[in-house]
């Protein structure tokens, strides 16, 4: 199966956009986690993006995460999701390996995080309604469909000339900084998920018997053997 834009194609030294987006939402965990509300001790005070950072297990500052709360509600509309959705599938897509990204949720997940009432997800709510307009918009104009209507190679056609900043033109330098901040949320929704990390193949959290260190291959190649 295609990869989609930006995703599939050997990118320098041979890795794939989906591996580079791989090691991108490995290094963005905190992205998506409830910034601002302070140490989770319960001894913050203060407010937080409008919310109390102080208070009783449950609440902001103390979080249950085995039973997690939203304490906003979302607010992107139901044909934003729409568009958002086939972009985050653009961006991340099924394969032989993993599901979409809508499969595991992540539109969703950025719906949560870009209503968060904090001033700077405020400011990136703004970006991302903006360019969901401006991404029907442009389908509109070249294709005479909205982007969810699109078959894949429309969508890439659109795709691949935001999805690196440093080339975009001028007049599509504000699409450009709206994919690179879906893709990061869509990177880093997607590789926090159980599927996620198993496209990863990544092993933590996981008891083991006995630890016998580092292999010696891997030793070697870090020039410590």
């Amino acid at each position: 199966m295609s990869q989609g834009p930006g995703t599939g194609d050997p990118g320098p030294g041979g890795i794939t956009r989906r591996e580079l987006l791989g090691a991108l939402g490995a290094a963005a965990l905190p992205v998506l986690g409830g910034a601002g509300v302070g140490r989770g001790d319960g001894h913050t005070g203060g407010r937080a993006g409008g919310l109390q950072t102080e208070g009783p297990a449950g609440t902001p500052s103390d979080p249950d995460l085995l039973h997690p709360k939203i304490w906003w509600e979302k607010v992107l509309t139901a044909g934003e999701l729409t568009t958002l959705t086939a972009l985050a599938d653009a961006i991340i897509p099924a394969d032989e390996r993993s599901p979409s990204a809508s499969q595991v949720g992540v539109p969703d997940c950025i719906n949560e995080w870009a209503s968060a009432p904090y001033d700077s997800h405020r400011e990136a709510l703004g970006q991302i309604r903006d360019g969901l307009v401006w991404l029907d918009a442009e389908a509109q104009r070249r294709f005479s469909r909205r982007f969810d209507q699109l078959v894949e190679a429309e969508q890439q056609q659109i795709c691949d000339e935001i999805c690196y900043l440093p080339k975009a033109k001028p007049e599509l330098q504000a699409a450009a900084k709206f994919f690179d901040l879906i893709r990061d949320l869509c990177a880093t929704g997607f590789y926090t998920t159980r599927e996620g990390m198993k496209d990863l193949q990544y092993v933590g959290n996981v008891p083991l018997q006995r630890f016998d260190g580092p292999p010696p291959e891997v030793l070697r190649h870090l020039g410590l053997a």
